[in-house]
């Protein structure tokens, strides 16, 4: 386990007293009706956690059974549950306005394009309240968040890719973008201790190559599963849930499993909990996807120093340098993926301890956090 030293903890104390002195202490409502929990959900529980750590007085609003309440170190009465069925849920926009103004926000934050109308009208009669919404992807925004987002303060891109977006559909003015690239907790990369192997059903010695993301189709685990049988001297593994409703993805997968032979060498682990220390067990790390925004995952497995093989998303280009930090390959090429898993698998050193020292340098959760707060305290 990683200690950090008497000076270490004498800066942190100094940049937190610095940063309370500063900044003023902000009202902050965060909004995201997400059911399932991947590289968004991830990003509104760190920063609501960071700026919980910086002093700041945060609230949560999600839908019934979400899972961000468990990850956010919130008491139940800060945790306001709606239905945020869609963008036109009017019951919802009327309690979150009754909130907003009962509990005098000063910040409204809004994380899923169908959450933008309701924290828009929810900050529509108080001036004094700033709306800012974050967009995680690539997709296209419709009409409607024209009129919904006119009134945002700021809509923070998380990479350059989708800054390019928001400015191809000419609905967001220039100023109100702001390019913030997604952090990863580094230290807790830098600190965490891999995965007991023989607790997964793995040989102790065995090399282990991994991806985690939700079971979907723009996934593209099937690409990963179909490298792995071009891969005969590893082991595999997949940690992700399933998030249709009769689990059809996974069965699809574990099917194909079977089909290529891989039952023995290919091992599906469902949710963790802990994913940081499956990452820092893996030799190599694989990204098969056919979109990534930014490629959360793949950062934070550069931050625990494991070699990244990533198809060539938009994503994937920000946070990757070629050959330096990692290895990219085109979109659907099983071979390519293959290949650069074999070459890694054989020597990995150099572009993991690489790509550890640039998730360091350009990923950090503090640096993300500081820009969102700067931001927020704006004029």
């Amino acid at each position: 386990m990683c200690q950090p030293q008497i000076g270490q903890i004498s800066g942190h104390l100094c940049d937190r007293w610095i940063a309370f002195v500063r900044i003023p202490r902000l009202k902050i409502l965060q909004i995201s009706s997400a059911s399932s929990f991947g590289g968004g959900e991830r990003y509104v529980t760190d920063l609501t956690n960071s700026l919980i750590a910086r002093g700041h007085d945060l609230y949560l609003a999600v839908r019934p059974q979400s899972p961000l309440p468990r990850h956010v170190q919130l008491p139940p009465e800060k945790i306001l549950t709606l239905p945020l069925r869609n963008a036109l849920d009017v019951p919802s926009a009327h309690e979150l306005d009754r909130y907003v103004r009962r509990r005098g926000m000063e910040i409204v934050h809004a994380h899923m394009a169908r959450d933008y109308s309701l924290a828009a009208y929810a900050t529509r009669r108080n001036r004094e309240t700033k709306f800012f919404a974050t967009r995680h992807v690539l997709f296209q925004l419709n009409r409607l968040h024209r009129h919904t987002l006119a009134r945002a303060t700021k809509v923070i891109a998380v990479s350059a890719a989708v800054a390019r977006e928001l400015r191809f559909q000419r609905i967001l003015s220039d100023k109100q973008i702001a390019v913030i690239p997604n952090g990863v907790d580094v230290d807790r990369f830098n600190c965490a201790a891999g995965l007991d192997r023989t607790r997964l059903g793995l040989p102790e010695e065995c090399l282990l190559v991994g991806s985690i993301g939700e079971l979907r189709a723009l996934k593209r685990h099937d690409d990963f599963i179909r490298a792995a049988a071009l891969v005969p001297q590893a082991h595999f593994v997949l940690a992700g849930v399933d998030p249709t409703p009769s689990g059809e993805v996974r069965t699809q997968l574990e099917k194909l499993v079977v089909e290529l032979g891989l039952k023995d060498r290919f091992h599906f682990l469902g949710w963790l909990d802990h994913a940081e220390r499956l990452l820092c067990a893996l030799d190599v790390f694989v990204s098969a996807s056919e979109t990534e925004s930014f490629g959360l995952v793949i950062a934070e497995a550069m931050a625990a120093g494991v070699a990244v093989v990533a198809t060539e998303t938009e994503g994937a280009k920000e946070v990757i340098e070629d050959q330096k930090t990692g290895i990219l390959v085109p979109i659907g090429d099983v071979n390519g993926i293959a290949e650069a898993i074999t070459a890694l698998l054989v020597d990995n050193t150099q572009i993991g301890a690489r790509a550890k020292e640039a998730a360091n340098a350009k990923f950090s959760l503090k640096r993300m956090v500081d820009e969102i707060e700067k931001i927020y305290t704006a004029d």
